[in-house]
C-alpha cells in the first residue's frame, strides 16, 4: 500500500489528533465531529479493529507506507527490549521526525519534503533519505534556509515544545540547529497510542 496522500480532514475525523499528520498545536475540534462519535460510540467494537486503528494511528502519523511501518515490526521482534516500544523509538529517531519534532517543520510530511530537496546537513553533510536513523551526538542543520517554521510563528527554536531528547537552537547566520541528546524514551512520545496493539495486529505477519 501506497503513502496516502488524500483529503486529511476524512482521516483526523477517524483517527483524531495525530500530531505528525496535522503539525504540534492542532486539537481536533471536537464539535464538528460529535455526530460521527456519538455514532461510533453506539456500534460494538470489535478486537481487530481497536488493533486496526492503532496500526492506522501510527502509519498516519509517521507518513509510513503498510511495508514501512511492518518492517519496523519485524525488527523489533528481533531486538532486545519491548516489542511494542522498539518500532517507537525507531519511528522517533527517523530524520523526518527529528526535524519535525525541532520544529524546522510543521509536519511530518513537511519534513519529508525538506530533506528529499537536499535541504538538511546531518553532520555537516547532506543527507537527502528521510528514514535516516538518528543517533547521539547527531548535529541536524538547515541548508541555505536562514528561517524554520518556529521563527515564521514567532517562537524561539528550544522551546517548551522541544522533547527533552532533543535540542534546538539558531547557528551562525541565523541557521535552525538541532542537537540529538539521546534515544529517545517512551515518555518523550507525544503520540496518544497503545503499541502493544500494533504489534498485536502484526503478529500473524511480522
Amino acid at each position: 500500500m501506497s503513502r496516502y496522500r488524500g483529503p486529511r480532514l476524512k482521516i483526523i475525523r477517524r483517527l483524531k489528533n495525530l500530531p505528525g499528520f496535522t503539525g504540534k498545536g492542532k486539537a481536533l475540534n471536537l464539535g464538528e465531529f460529535r455526530a460521527a462519535t456519538d455514532q461510533s460510540a453506539s456500534r460494538k467494537i470489535s478486537q481487530f479493529c481497536v488493533r486496526l486503528e492503532a496500526k492506522q494511528r501510527l502509519r498516519f502519523n509517521y507518513g509510513l507506507t503498510e511495508r514501512q511501518l511492518l518492517k519496523y515490526v519485524r525488527i523489533a521482534r528481533k531486538t532486545r527490549g519491548s516489542t511494542g516500544q522498539v518500532p517507537l523509538q525507531l519511528l522517533e529517531m527517523r530524520l523526518d521526525n527529528v526535524i519535525f519534532q525541532l520544529g524546522m517543520a510543521s509536519t511530518i510530511p513537511a519534513a519529508r519534503q525538506l530533506v528529499n530537496h537536499r535541504h538538511i546537513l546531518v553532520n555537516n553533510r547532506i543527507v537527502d533519505i528521510p528514514s535516516y536513523r538518528c543517533k547521539p551526538k547527531d548535529i541536524i542543520t538547515v541548508r541555505n534556509r536562514p528561517t524554520s517554521c518556529n521563527a515564521l510563528r514567532g517562537e524561539s527554536p528550544g522551546g517548551d515544545k522541544t522533547p527533552d531528547h532533543l535540542a534546538a537552537s539558531l547557528s551562525e547566520g541565523n541557521r535552525p540547529t538541532g542537537l540529538v541528546n539521546r534515544i529517545v524514551n517512551r515518555e518523550s512520545v507525544n503520540l496518544n497510542i497503545n503499541e502493544l496493539l500494533v504489534v498485536e495486529y502484526y503478529s500473524r505477519k511480522a
